[in-house]
């Protein structure tokens, strides 16, 4: 009996092994463009269009379809307040899972959801009569797709919902203004080269 079980065992490890071994991991470059949504607040705002890029990593199992993704982006983002600018620059972290369906390496079809962590490094406010109290640290949940090309090119479309706040905006006074408390609401168009 404990013979069998040993074999079993054996056995079962060597089928989780092999399962990752067929898996196919991909390194490369991320870049495009940061479509900033203008937040609901009391003032007068707009989006602004920022970019991204840095490197990226995924791991498929061919067979199935299903893999992760993820990435280590400089990300520039931002929006007009009152008619004056407010870019926020940081680190991005995008992991997703990630279903695709196709025609193998030739061309395929897929769609992504995962949490994005954004890390907050510089903050450039030329607000003159609004302050921006901008958080460290920003959570999102991002829901995308796109399509894969002859088993290099990556071209998608990702929207990120915001979970966090990203800043509070106070009067020059130091007053709060009410309702001001906005997330970044997020849309973006990428290219990715894997090597």
């Amino acid at each position: 009996m404990k013979k069998i079980v040993r074999l079993l065992f054996i056995v079962a490890c060597l089928f989780g092994m092999a399962m990752p071994a067929g898996a196919q991991i991909g390194f490369g470059v991320k870049g495009g463009l940061n479509l900033s949504r203008a937040p609901k607040t009391e003032t007068s705002a707009n989006g602004k269009v920022g970019f991204f890029i840095g490197p990226m990593a995924e791991l498929t199992v061919p067979i199935i379809g299903l893999g992760v993704d993820g990435a280590l982006l400089y990300s520039q983002k931002g929006g007009k307040i009152e008619g004056e600018s407010a870019v926020q620059q940081g680190i991005e972290v995008p992991i997703n899972l990630k279903y695709s369906i196709g025609l193998g390496s030739i061309a395929s079809v897929f769609v992504a959801a995962g949490p994005d962590f954004y890390f907050n490094l510089k903050s450039d406010s030329k607000l003159k009569t609004i302050k921006a109290d901008y958080n460290a640290a920003e959570l999102g949940i991002n829901i995308g797709a796109g399509v894969k090309a002859l088993g290099h090119f990556q071209l998608g479309v990702n929207y990120t919902i915001p979970v966090s706040s990203a800043k509070l905006l106070e009067a020059a006074t130091g007053a709060k203004i009410p309702g001001s408390s906005y997330k970044n609401r997020v849309g973006q168009v990428s290219i990715a080269y894997l090597f």
